[in-house]
């Protein structure tokens, strides 16, 4: 496994981040798996070489850090691993437990250590943009996690190029703690955001951990497989709607993977993480050779003829993962 700087910081993480999204109880999604389906994963992922595990308070209302949190303790030491956690979404039906307001935060990074088992995170994410909290409040909150040493470093997740930038801004002009990543929706069949937040991260050294890089597992021929999570996930099909662009996206992949006798998903991962400014795709697992051929996608390397095969059916379309 190789490591890689972590936008402009002194951390190192793998090339490929394993998402807790996965892992919690069936109750909350259908195709999620319980404890002891999902303590394998993350012992894999961890024999992997990977040391750099992604997950949200809002995953299985809390059960996800659970769940995440024991496997690493039993499997890891804590100086050894990467954990990032993240805030926004409601935890409960109560008005304040959500959202990006200061007590929030504060009371959330609270209630995901405990879950965690630790004393810290090594990044702490806002999940969203929360447009009805001033945004000094929320940044001023998330320098006081930072200060208080509950987090080392915090991000920020799936938004506008112009809100992130009017929060690094911010930041820099009262000298808060500033986000150094930017977790965001990015794969081969959602490229929305090469027209400004992608150059946006360059320009400020900001390290990029898309999510969903298979799109929802499509890029991996889920849909031909039929899988749980494809024909239970809502959001899937929210987003993605299989037009003729797609089908001809996830031809392309499925041609370059034949080509090269590999499966899909690793050709998939091999053009999200070869993109300009990406530092690590973060990637779920609910089967064995998952994880595999994530690190071994992020080995594989595309041809320049391959990579415009790939690129050539896509065209604009209607922003999607901000929500």
């Amino acid at each position: 496994m190789d490591y890689v700087q972590f936008g402009n910081t002194g951390l190192r993480v793998s090339r490929v981040a394993l998402g807790g999204m996965t892992y919690g109880t069936p109750e909350w999604r259908p195709w999620v798996l319980d404890e002891v389906a999902s303590r394998p994963f993350i012992k894999q992922a961890l024999e992997l070489g990977i040391n750099f595990f992604d997950t949200a308070d809002m995953y299985s209302r809390g059960v996800g850090e659970e769940i995440m949190g024991r496997a690493l303790r039993d499997f890891a030491r804590r100086d050894e691993v990467v954990l990032a956690t993240k805030v926004f979404y409601p935890m409960s039906d109560r008005p304040n437990d959500r959202g990006l307001s200061r007590k929030h935060i504060l009371a959330s990074i609270d209630a995901s250590l405990k879950r965690l088992g630790t004393d810290y995170v090594d990044l702490y994410i806002a999940h969203r943009f929360d447009p009805t909290t001033p945004i000094d409040e929320t940044l001023e909150a998330f320098d006081t996690v930072v200060r208080s040493g509950k987090a080392r470093y915090i991000g920020a997740s799936s938004m506008y190029a112009w809100q992130f930038m009017a929060m690094l801004a911010r930041q820099r002009e009262l000298g808060l703690a500033r986000f150094v990543s930017m977790q965001n929706h990015y794969n081969l069949i959602y490229r929305e955001e090469e027209r400004e937040m992608l150059p946006l991260c360059r320009h400020e050294r900001i390290a990029v951990t898309p999510w969903s890089p298979l799109g929802r597992g499509l890029l991996a021929g889920s849909q031909k497989l039929q899988t749980r999570r494809a024909e239970t996930d809502k959001l899937a099909r929210q987003w993605y709607d299989q037009t003729a662009m797609e089908t001809a996206i996830v031809g392309a992949v499925e041609h370059v993977a034949k080509a090269r006798g590999v499966p899909m998903a690793q050709v998939a991962i091999a053009w999200a993480a070869s993109r300009p400014g990406i530092t690590a795709p973060i990637v779920g697992a609910s089967k064995p050779h998952h994880l595999a051929d994530a690190v071994a996608g992020v080995e594989l390397q595309l041809t320049a003829e391959e990579v415009a095969l790939l690129e050539s059916p896509y065209r604009p379309r209607p922003v999607a993962g901000h929500d």
